[in-house]
């Protein structure tokens, strides 16, 4: 599983300022914040000669130290005719980290389809009698984790255009959609606090435009000397209790700033000190029951709207005859799909699998979707008893796959009609913009791999890989998949040695010498994106 460091381990130098890696989170007086933040981000320069033979090269890139008794899975084809042009334990089993997404997309796009949408729907089965609706209404998600504090202002609004004033009855939160399993197994209870971690549930809300759904932003800005810092939440809904311990310390003094969310809780305890003169400080945490932080932002907004609401929220399902007031639809998978595999979000991956779920045998539950990812692996002629499938996202380490069988899948979905639309929701190598470069924003910049390597990352401790396409000098495509585990490096240089492998096939026999560029983020082991460093 992926580690971070959940208590202060000691000081460190973040950006020229001291800060301390605590809770999870390296939170620096510069301010490092939760989204695409590169504070703390190191260029290291390697260079990579070539020999002109790509078996030779390859081979000499990993006999590198950093992967001394690691496994190392490593498959490069061309993209149409399949002729393999290097292979390293292409069928021995490993963790895919979040390459497990490719898998989970073939199967949305197969199943679900690219026109795919999530619907959020306001009903009520009560009568109405003037302004009041004699009753409960409902709220009820089919796991939207596009949907923001705004949305449910749209959704009371439209409410309140339909004269209703007043609800007699309860605010019921209908997450029936999917089952009441919030995560899925393999997860390390460590990691549940944290965004990339976030609880599964039909009925969610992000606090962001790249719908890290189930999670809310953490604010701290420093008070007057000795006194209190300040924190804030997004949105605040009045769902989270803040417990605020931490103090504001003098100019120049080092952070020990720490937010933790205590397991079954809605509770984030601040301690520590800030310095006066620290910039705002951003971070994202995971809610308990999606569904009521859900309810609570709406409940909030049919006020704001002189909706008031008599009754209680409950967590309950929408009864029969219950009819559609108002309604808001997600935009399609073909658009989800590029914040999901640029940014690598779990919650996204784990949503499709139960909405695979749910569309093929009437259960949102991993039980239920996780076998039909796989069915759909053997529709695409791949041999699915080398895939382990645990979750949709790759976060369990008991998930495995082969660098074999991805090539496949990759040479596999070229076929179909959706292929450009995954093709170019793959983070690309060296831009910087997140929704294009998204984890690569930050990898091979300045190189001919750049905007050319489109692939998908993965990284947990001890898991790295990366898997997509890149063209060759000759305008050939290739497709590969580069798999390391179980090494003792840091995941920094491993990903170093993945892009000298892409970088290697981008240049071909005409290079003779290619400078790349790592990034390393402060937080090993961890998607970029996961941390706000790319």
């Amino acid at each position: 599983m992926p580690k971070l460091s959940k208590s202060v381990t000691g000081v460190v130098a973040v950006g020229g300022l001291s800060a301390v890696v605590a809770a999870g989170v390296a939170v620096s007086a510069s301010g490092s914040s939760g989204e695409h933040h590169q504070a703390g981000a190191v260029a290291q320069v390697v260079d990579l000669k070539s020999s002109g033979n790509l078996k030779a090269d390859l081979d000499a890139i990993l006999a590198d130290k950093a992967l001394a008794g690691a496994k190392a899975g490593v498959v490069v084809r061309e993209a149409k005719s399949g002729k393999v042009l290097y292979t390293r334990s292409a069928e021995t089993p490993v963790t895919p980290a979040s390459n497990q997404k490719l898998a989970t997309t073939a199967a949305a796009f197969a199943i679900l389809g690219p026109k795919y949408t999530f619907r959020t729907s306001v009903m009520s089965r009560a009568a109405r009698k003037g302004q009041t609706l004699r009753g409960d209404v409902v709220l009820k998600g089919t796991g939207d984790p596009t949907m923001q504090a705004a949305d449910y202002d749209r959704l009371a609004a439209g409410l309140a255009k339909k004269g209703i004033r007043r609800v007699s009855g309860r605010l019921v939160a209908d997450d029936t959609w999917f089952d009441s399993q919030r995560v899925a197994k393999g997860w390390d209870p460590t990691d549940l606090p944290y965004s990339y971690a976030a609880q599964i549930s039909a009925l969610t809300m992000s606090p962001d435009k790249d719908f890290n759904a189930g999670s809310v932003s953490v604010d701290v800005s420093p008070g007057a000397e000795g006194k209190p810092v300040v924190v804030g939440t997004t949105p605040n809904v009045g769902y989270m209790k803040i417990d605020n311990k931490a103090v504001t310390g003098k100019a120049g003094s080092p952070s020990s700033l720490s937010v933790t969310r205590k397991p079954g809780t809605n509770v984030l305890t601040v301690t520590g000190s800030y310095p006066v003169g620290g910039s705002k400080y951003t971070g994202l945490y995971t809610v308990n029951e999606p569904e009521l932080y859900a309810a609570a932002a709406f409940r909030k907004s049919l006020k704001a709207h002189g909706i008031a609401v008599t009754g209680k929220t409950v967590r309950g399902a929408a009864p029969k005859g219950s009819r559609t007031l108002t309604a808001r639809t997600s935009m399609p998978l073909s658009k989800l799909a590029t914040p999901y595999l640029k940014l690598s979000n779990n919650t996204i991956a784990e949503i499709l699998v139960k909405a695979i779920g749910h569309k093929t045998r009437g259960k949102g539950t991993w039980a239920a979707g996780l076998p039909e990812v796989k069915r759909n692996l053997t529709r695409l002629g791949l041999n699915a008893n080398h895939f382990t499938l645990t979750d949709g996202s790759g976060l369990s380490h008991s998930n495995k796959a082969t660098a074999g069988q991805v090539v496949a899948l990759l040479r596999a979905i070229q076929r179909k009609p959706w292929f450009p639309t995954v093709f170019n929701a793959l983070p690309v190598a060296g831009q910087p913009q997140p929704w294009v470069g998204g984890t690569l924003a930050t990898r091979m910049v300045g190189t001919k791999a750049a905007g050319n390597v489109h692939a998908k990352t993965g990284t947990l401790t001890g898991a790295s890989a990366l898997s997509g396409w890149v063209n060759d000098p000759a305008g050939t495509r290739l497709t590969f998949s580069i798999v390391f585990n179980d090494y003792k490096a840091t995941s920094t240089q491993v990903r170093g040695l993945q892009d000298k492998i892409a970088v290697r096939l981008a240049g071909g026999d005409a290079a003779q010498k290619m400078t790349i560029r790592t990034v390393q983020t402060g937080r090993d082991g961890l998607e970029c994106s996961w941390t706000g460093t790319c």
